[in-house]
């Protein structure tokens, strides 16, 4: 499964909101050295209920707009 998502780091909790049909998912990390990836990932699975490994981003490394990919199986 793919999905297109926003994230919004340094919020104050974290949660996902759906707007308009784009899922944005506010982290209370902030985007250094790649720790807001590290928690939009553990979020996910969590929220999922899968692995970490499960869970890969294919585009926006270093971008607020990304393709999650999840494997659910």
């Amino acid at each position: 499964m793919q999905i297109e998502i926003r994230v919004i780091p340094g919020a104050s909790k974290n949660m996902i909101k759906e707007d308009d049909g784009i899922m944005r998912i506010y982290l209370t990390t902030a985007p250094v050295d790649g720790k807001a990836n590290q928690a939009l990932v553990k979020f996910l699975a969590k929220h999922y209920n899968v692995s970490k490994s499960s869970i890969g981003i294919i585009k926006g490394e270093k971008s607020r707009n990304k393709i999650i990919k999840i494997d659910i199986s």
